[in-house]
C-alpha cells in the first residue's frame, strides 16, 4: 500500500491549521484590547473637540451693544461620538458634554462679556441646535436650543 499522496494532504491541512490559529489569536488581540482602546481614545478627543467647538459658537452668538438685542445662530454638531446620541447643557456659566461612555464628556466656559447674564438651554445630539441671544443692552441671555 502507498501513502505517499497522503502525506501531502495532511501538510497541507496543518498549515492551513496554524494560519488559522493565527488569524484567529491576532482578530482576539486586537478586537479584545488594541481596538476599543483606540476607539475609546478618538470618542474622547471628539467629544473634547465638540465641547470647544459649542463654546466658540456662543461666543460668536453675543451681538454687540445696542438697545435691544436679539440674534439667532445655527450650529452644526456631530450627531454621535463614539457611536452614542449625547447632549450639550449650559448651567449658567459653563456647557458640560453629557455622554454615556464615562470617557467623553468635559466642561467648557464660554468667554463672553460681563452683559452676559446667564446661559441656559439645552442640546441634543441629532436634532437641529440654534444658540440665541436675547435682552438689553446691559443684560443679555444665551439660550441653547434645539429643534427636530
Amino acid at each position: 500500500m502507498d501513502n505517499r499522496g497522503l502525506s501531502t494532504v495532511v501538510e497541507k491541512l496543518l498549515s492551513l491549521s496554524v494560519v488559522m490559529l493565527y488569524i484567529t489569536l491576532l482578530t482576539t488581540v486586537l478586537y479584545g484590547g488594541s481596538v476599543p482602546a483606540y476607539q475609546g481614545a478618538v470618542g474622547a478627543e471628539l467629544g473634547e473637540r465638540v465641547l470647544a467647538e459649542a463654546s466658540a459658537e456662543v461666543e460668536h452668538a453675543v451681538p454687540p451693544r445696542g438697545r435691544h438685542v436679539a440674534a439667532s445662530r445655527r450650529v452644526d454638531i456631530p450627531a454621535t461620538i463614539d457611536g452614542a446620541g449625547y447632549r450639550i447643557r449650559a448651567n449658567g456659566t459653563h456647557l458640560v458634554l453629557e455622554h454615556p461612555d464615562e470617557a467623553v464628556g468635559g466642561r467648557a466656559r464660554p468667554v463672553v462679556p460681563d452683559r452676559v447674564s446667564n446661559v441656559t438651554g439645552t442640546w441634543e445630539s441629532g436634532a437641529e441646535t440654534v444658540v440665541t441671544a436675547s435682552g438689553s443692552r446691559e443684560n443679555v441671555t444665551i439660550r441653547l436650543e434645539g429643534r427636530r
